[in-house]
Order: C-alpha cells, then sequence, then structure tokens
C-alpha cells in the first residue's frame, strides 16, 4: 500500500471519528468525501470500499466504550455500583439495550445486500441528509416543553423499543443513525443529554454486528494489501472520535439540534447545486 492509500484511509478516518457522534450522519460524510475526492473503490473495489466505510466506525465505537467504561462494566455485570445514592446508581439495563437495538438489527440483517448495492451514493445520501434534517427540526419544535426523562437511567422499554424504531431510518445512509435516535427520544420526552447517552450506548452492539455481517459478506473480496488500509483508518477514527465525543455531550444540551439541522440542509444543498 502506497502513501496516498494510507492518506485516504487517514482522511476517512478522521471524517468517521469527528461526525460519528453528531447527527449528521458519518456513513453519508463519508460517502460524500470518498466518492467526490477520493474513490477508494477504485484503490481495490467497490465491496471493499463499501465494508471499510462500516468497519472503521469500530474504531468510534471504541471511543464509546471508553468513554462510557464504567456505564458498559455495569450493563455487563462486571462492576456493582456503590452509589449511596437513594436511587442506588445506574437503573439502565442491558436488556434496555437490546430491545432498543432489535429493530434495526433485524431489518438491517434482511436488507444489508439492498443497502450496500443500491444506497451507498452520494444522490441517496443528500436525500438523507434533507429528510434526517426535516425530523431533527421536528423534534426540537415538537418536543415536550419539560421532558420526562432527564437522565438515561428513567429509560423505560417502551422509550427503548420506540427509539429503536427511530433508529432503522438511519439504514438509509445520509440520515444519521444519532439524528433519528436523538430525535425519536426527544420527540418520546427525554432530554437532549439522555437520549445522546442512550443513542450512543445502543450503537456499541448495532455498530459492531453491522461490521461484522459487512466482513462476512465480503470476506472473498478481501487481500493483505487491503488490511493496512482498514487498520489506518481504524485508528484515525478512534483518535478523532475520542475527541469529538466528549466536545459533542457538553454540547447537546445548550444548542439542541436545530443548527445539526441547518448544517444538514446547507450541505446537502451545496452538495446538490454544485456536484450532482
Amino acid at each position: 500500500m502506497n502513501l496516498w492509500d494510507i492518506f485516504v484511509a487517514f482522511v476517512l478516518g478522521i471524517v468517521e471519528g469527528l461526525t460519528e457522534f453528531a447527527p449528521v450522519s458519518s456513513t453519508g460524510h463519508m460517502i460524500l468525501v470518498d466518492d467526490m475526492i477520493f474513490q477508494s473503490k477504485k484503490l481495490f473495489s467497490p465491496e471493499v470500499a463499501n465494508t471499510f466505510k462500516v468497519v472503521i466506525q469500530l474504531g468510534s465505537i471504541l471511543a464509546v466504550v471508553i468513554v462510557f467504561k464504567e456505564r458498559f462494566f455495569n450493563l455487563l455485570g462486571l462492576k456493582k455500583d456503590r452509589s449511596e445514592d437513594a436511587e442506588q446508581g445506574y437503573k439502565l439495563s442491558l436488556k434496555h439495550v437490546i430491545v432498543g437495538m432489535m429493530p434495526a438489527a433485524i431489518l438491517g440483517f434482511l436488507f444489508n445486500g439492498y443497502i450496500d448495492e443500491h444506497l451507498f451514493t452520494a444522490k441517496t445520501v443528500v436525500i438523507g441528509l434533507i429528510a434526517g434534517a426535516i425530523l431533527m427540526l421536528a423534534a426540537d419544535w415538537f418536543r415536550p416543553s419539560r421532558p420526562k426523562v432527564k437522565t438515561v437511567d428513567q429509560i423505560t422499554y417502551k422509550h427503548a423499543i420506540g427509539i429503536g424504531l427511530f433508529q432503522c431510518i438511519a439504514l438509509w445512509p445520509g440520515f444519521s443513525r444519532s439524528g433519528s435516535t436523538m430525535s425519536g427520544g426527544v420527540l418520546l420526552g427525554l432530554g437532549h443529554r439522555a437520549a445522546a447517552d442512550f443513542t450512543f450506548i445502543m450503537a456499541v452492539p448495532v455498530m459492531f454486528g453491522a461490521s461484522a455481517l459487512s466482513l462476512v459478506k465480503h470476506w472473498d473480496s478481501f487481500t493483505m494489501d487491503a488490511l493496512p488500509f482498514f487498520i489506518v483508518g481504524f485508528i484515525s477514527a478512534f483518535i478523532f472520535a475520542l475527541i469529538s465525543i466528549r466536545f459533542f455531550l457538553k454540547l447537546i444540551n445548550k444548542i439542541k439540534l436545530v443548527p445539526f439541522a441547518i448544517y444538514r440542509i446547507v450541505l446537502a444543498a451545496i452538495i446538490y447545486f454544485f456536484f450532482l
């Protein structure tokens, strides 16, 4: 693998890491940057290029695990919370996460092939950016004046399945998993930070499963030449995701979803009028 290949993987990893936790669609941004600038499918094959865009998200997911490590230890029963608080610590359970991830996991498994073949294009991303922006605007405009769920530990199974159904929309590239689930959570009565926390926690098993499925499906297309490409992208995504996730969690309660929706609409307009 030459220096240009390493540079392409590094830049796409930066794009993934910086956009994974903002409701702007990390996959959509990678597709746009790759299609309009790098054309990674010409470096290897379309199957490897598409799988790369899914698999390097594991770098971002590893960043989530580190940021929420105590939460995940608790969910897996590896650490008991000893808080003296009257509420006795964490209430979110692994069952809530499983309930939330199941709808998208099932639909993703059933339609993975169709999504890979037909929806990984700049045109579909533009559609997803605009549709997702409309949902985000609706979430902030029609949300309850006072959220009933202020922390992730107040989420019920009803909330979890509702957010999981909203997550299914994000199977369309450009829609944004975090955008759809946070919007759904806010419409269901969650505060923005509670919705963001649940979104990131639920993303770990969902993206791990999606990456594993994509790898297994396209395993025959891989060569050892592509391995450094994946490693560089993974490390780059991890580093920049670790930086961005902490910043985003501090920001979301202050600015809400509207600024991200406006950004998505402006980006979609620029792409449509100047590149498509």
